[in-house]
């Protein structure tokens, strides 16, 4: 079975610019824990929930004073819709991440996985090994 098969498909992206606050609120209302971050039809950063608290917070800055870009991780992990299930679970364990977004093979943002995505769609082993990599100490 292929990511695309299973993979959400609805996926947002914001701009660089966006200030922090608004993003955490979009987050909120979304109900989602990270964000891609876009410019220029390409897929430039990641926010997560974790960003915003261990860059931004945790370091005293003010995040109403603060962009999605001064928060977010530059090094973008993702996926090809193309490949295989087995393929998103093993690059999620060696990532140690538990979602990624998915990209069609011209880098164009096209849904997200999750381990939950991959566990929902029966295959529990591959989800379970994965998480067990994610959950092991650094």
């Amino acid at each position: 079975m292929k990511i695309q098969d299973i993979m959400t498909k609805t996926v947002d992206w914001i701009s660089p610019d966006m200030a922090l606050k608004d993003a955490a609120r979009k987050m909120k209302e979304d109900d989602v824990g990270f964000l891609p971050i876009g410019e220029n039809d390409k897929l430039i950063g990641m926010l997560t929930d974790r960003d915003i608290v261990l860059n931004c917070i945790a370091e005293g800055k003010d995040p109403a004073k603060l962009t999605a870009k001064d928060a977010m991780h530059e090094r973008v992990r993702y996926l090809f819709q193309d490949q295989t299930i087995e393929e998103a679970a093993n690059n999620m364990a060696q990532n140690k991440v538990r979602r990624m977004p998915v990209l069609d093979r011209d880098k164009r943002l096209v849904g997200v996985i999750s381990l939950g995505d991959i566990a929902a769609c029966g295959e529990q082993d591959y989800a379970g090994r994965a998480l067990q990599e994610i959950a092991k100490a650094a």
